[in-house]
């Protein structure tokens, strides 16, 4: 259309976003954004130490979530069952994928705070620890697979 002025920048109406630059090496400090837009926020100390609890939270229930026996071993084989372990499967992986999305944050402290979520999870619900043992007649087993690649 000839006559129409080009776009310019100027022109733009500011609307207040301060524009953060996205990392992709790891780095260390408290001004990241993780999961939200403007979450934790900037220069928010406390905000981000609740960031790091909930990133920390969420891996701990992810590793819940991936070593509990919720379905009764008399309902395993029915279609009720069957769907609720595949809900319970749904939000294992959503919760996963978004403890997966804080650490693409690239902070040094989120990443630490997730793989010892992780870690403390796994110790109480997947390790040998706590888990009383099992005999061939009650024959306990988790209502879902762990997470591996094999």
């Amino acid at each position: 259309m000839q006559g129409m002025p080009a776009p310019s920048n100027s022109t733009m109406p500011m609307m207040g976003h301060r524009h953060m630059m996205m990392h992709m090496t790891f780095f260390w400090g408290r001004n990241a954004e993780i999961l939200f837009d403007g979450w934790p926020g900037y220069d928010r100390l406390g905000m981000y130490i609740l960031a790091l609890a909930v990133v920390f939270l969420l891996a701990i229930f992810v590793e819940w979530l991936s070593h509990c026996n919720i379905i009764r071993e008399s309902s395993r084989h029915s279609a009720v069952a069957g769907m609720l372990q595949t809900l319970v499967y749904c939000v294992r992986i959503g919760l996963a994928y978004l403890v997966m999305l804080a650490v693409m944050s690239f902070n040094g402290g989120v990443f630490i705070v997730a793989i010892a979520g992780h870690a403390l999870g796994f110790f109480f619900f997947g390790s040998m620890a706590f888990k009383k043992p099992v005999t061939a007649s009650s024959g306990k087993a988790t209502d879902l697979p762990p997470m591996s690649c094999c």
